[in-house]
């Protein structure tokens, strides 16, 4: 496969057949000299330009900032399927701090494995206010979660509505930050690809 400036991969990706939804950009770093069992990677990079995500939160009573599941409507969510079905529809969820316990009982077991469950490190509210939920929602927006269950990281780093440049500029930060969280930076990366949710794949490196 030839190895495209990043610029170049996009305008190709861009070449290939239009959609009718607005498609995801991935950034596929397939590594080398790493086991991911020995050397499992859980962490969050940041994208200078986010694009729009659906964001839920866990909290104690509803807010006209974001969706809403209060405690009282956990009880609704029985069956993993239908916590499954729910989950799909958004990108993150937050949580006040006081709910992480019912949150893990009635949610865990589904968001764990799909890498959305409320963490300390991104999602869980010490405090639950407005400016709060604003702040926290804002930081969310630039997360993209990485997560290494193989030698293969895949990482969304914007949409196709964005301008190349921004998306370059995505790809680029996220990239150099990826490098500086695996154990032998640069050295752990064989190859890296770009593509929309359904095009084919372009090499960037």
């Amino acid at each position: 496969m030839e190895v495209m400036k990043v610029e170049e991969a996009l305008k190709s990706l861009r070449n290939q057949e239009k959609r009718k939804f607005i498609q995801t950009v991935d950034l596929i770093v397939n590594l080398k000299n790493f086991d991911p069992r020995k050397e499992s990677i859980n962490s969050f990079v940041q994208v200078p330009n986010p694009s729009e995500k659906k964001i839920c939160g866990f909290l104690t009573k509803k807010s006209s900032y974001i969706d809403t599941v209060t405690k009282e409507q956990f009880e609704k969510f029985k069956k993993p399927s239908e916590i499954k079905k729910f989950a799909k529809k958004y990108d993150f969820f937050i949580a006040s701090a006081g709910l992480m316990g019912a949150i893990a009982t009635t949610f865990g077991r589904i968001l764990g494995p799909m890498g959305k469950m409320p963490s300390p490190q991104a999602g869980i509210m010490p405090v639950e206010n407005d400016a709060s939920i604003k702040q926290i929602v804002d930081k969310m927006k630039r997360l993209v979660r990485v997560r290494t269950k193989e030698k293969s990281i895949k990482l969304p780093v914007g949409k196709e509505d964005l301008p190349d440049e921004k998306l370059k500029e995505n790809i680029e930060s996220v990239l150099k930050s990826v490098e500086g969280i695996l154990p032998r930076n640069k050295e752990n990366i064989n190859n890296v690809l770009i593509k929309l949710t359904m095009s084919k794949p372009a090499r960037i490196r």
